[in-house]
């Protein structure tokens, strides 16, 4: 029998908030509403069909098991709010299930731990793992056999070749394509359109084939 899942609450009411909101949807989540600082200090009390709950306090009137949460903060370099929200609310004991747009392709002995968001179009090929809270986006591609850490973000286009480990925060951009075989370092960085023909250190910035820098 198919676990029963909680009901969403949606954080956040920017972009990245209303593609999760259509995975939601495409997917048939039940979503009760959105929980956005802004949107409580301007008075909004509708976004996108969502009845505007708050700010993210507002979770504290709901028991961890009533509710799921969908993250709706978008991944960007340099900006952690999205781990931190994460890991604030996880240790409070509230879950962020895995999502998974169902115009995406997910082999079946994929591990998609908590929190990770597969966007449309995305495929994820047999033998991989992909960490809590890492977002695969829009017609991304992760081969076999890869092992992405914690918090890492695949940007729209990207390729990650088969047998790759990517590490804790790295950041993957639109279009790259990262070759087989290779390790990507934690906090790592690869520029829209790069090729990554070698490993990247801990915190290294790829930005095209001939420079890089450590930051």
């Amino acid at each position: 029998m198919a676990k029963i899942v909680p009901p969403f609450v949606l954080l956040g009411a920017g972009g990245h908030s209303r593609v999760i909101l259509a995975l939601a949807r495409a997917a048939n989540y039940e979503v009760l509403g959105v929980c956005d600082p802004v949107l409580e200090e301007q008075k909004v009390s509708d976004w996108e069909g969502l009845k505007v709950l708050g700010g993210d306090n507002v979770l504290t009137e709901f028991e961890p098991e009533e509710v799921s949460l969908m993250l709706g903060v978008g991944p960007l370099p340099r900006n952690n709010l999205r781990e931190r929200l994460f890991d604030l609310w996880s240790g409070r004991g509230y879950n962020f299930p895995a999502l998974v747009h169902p115009a995406s392709w997910v082999a079946p002995d994929v591990m998609l731990h908590r929190g990770v968001q597969i966007m449309a179009g995305a495929i994820i090929q047999p033998g991989t793992l992909i960490g809590e809270n890492s977002t695969i986006n829009t017609h991304a591609s992760v081969d076999h056999d890869c092992t992405l850490g914690k918090h890492v973000h695949v940007a729209p286009g990207a390729t990650i070749c088969g047998s790759v480990c990517v590490g804790d925060s790295a950041f993957i951009g639109a279009g790259s394509t990262v070759i087989q075989q290779l390790d990507i370092g934690t906090k790592a960085l690869v520029g829209a359109g790069t090729t990554v023909i070698r490993n990247l250190k801990p915190g290294e910035h790829l930005v095209d084939k001939l420079k890089s820098s450590t930051k």
